[in-house]
């Protein structure tokens, strides 16, 4: 565990001192911007542009400027689902303050059905995950029963922190539905980095609606994944 933390900051002052636009030509690689640790203190001023952030990647998932709803980019396309629960498209000049992204090709394909909640859904992508150290970038696209998702409303200074803000969060429920699920699974030791374990937005298969995935009941989809073994961090 010693040994992982060492890489992990090892790896986080390398990408401050050389630049975040000077990175390996390695397509499987997750680019961040800041933590999530700053982001679950009130630190939302965004610091990077999503036109500068789509240079680094394709598929992701983050938030916006002053917390303004939930992020997702799928197929080169981002959106932005407001509180509303509505999804709309990103300009170039809308700045992020934490976001992960990646250009995703897919290393392993299957097929699920019958998924009866989230966290049985979880325990499927546990079997298909055979090294829990690297980081994956999941696709899940397909029709689903059942998905709750939540967003949130844009802040104003000074700034709660994430949790207080999250009380107030405005829930969507979506019945009998296709989509996509878009996220990440991170490895435990980026604890403060990103967070531990599985991450997904969900955008509906028409691209107007959508948010942070809360719970989900899946009727019948496939499971794309990208091993992404390389992270790189742009420092808050």
């Amino acid at each position: 565990m010693k040994y992982l933390n060492y890489l992990l900051l090892a790896v986080v002052f390398t990408a401050a001192v050389v630049g975040f636009m000077h990175l390996s030509p390695n397509r499987d690689t997750l680019f961040q911007v800041s933590t999530i640790e700053a982001l679950f203190r009130g630190e939302y001023d965004g610091n990077l542009t999503f036109g500068k952030l789509s240079r680094h990647g394709d598929f992701g998932i983050g938030t916006f400027n002053a917390l303004d709803g939930e992020m997702i980019a799928l197929d080169g396309d981002f959106y932005q689902i407001k509180a509303d629960g509505k999804a709309y498209n990103v300009t170039s000049e809308a700045i992020t303050p934490f976001s992960s992204v990646t250009f995703f090709e897919v290393d392993k394909e299957v097929s699920l059905s019958n998924i009866t909640d989230y966290k049985n859904l979880k325990k499927h992508l546990d079997s298909l995950l055979a090294e829990k150290d690297l980081f994956y970038a999941i696709k899940i696209e397909g029709t689903f029963r059942y998905v709750k998702t939540r967003s949130v409303p844009a802040q104003t200074k000074p700034y709660s922190p994430l949790l207080e803000v999250l009380k107030n969060q405005p829930i969507f429920e979506f019945n009998n539905i296709k989509g996509a699920m878009v996220g990440f699974y991170c490895p435990s030791y980026v604890g403060g980095i990103n967070a531990p374990g599985y991450h997904f937005h969900f955008i509906t298969r028409d691209r107007k609606a959508g948010g942070h995935l809360l719970e989900c009941q899946l009727e019948d989809a496939k499971v794309k994944i990208d091993y992404t073994d390389e992270f790189y961090m742009m420092l808050p």
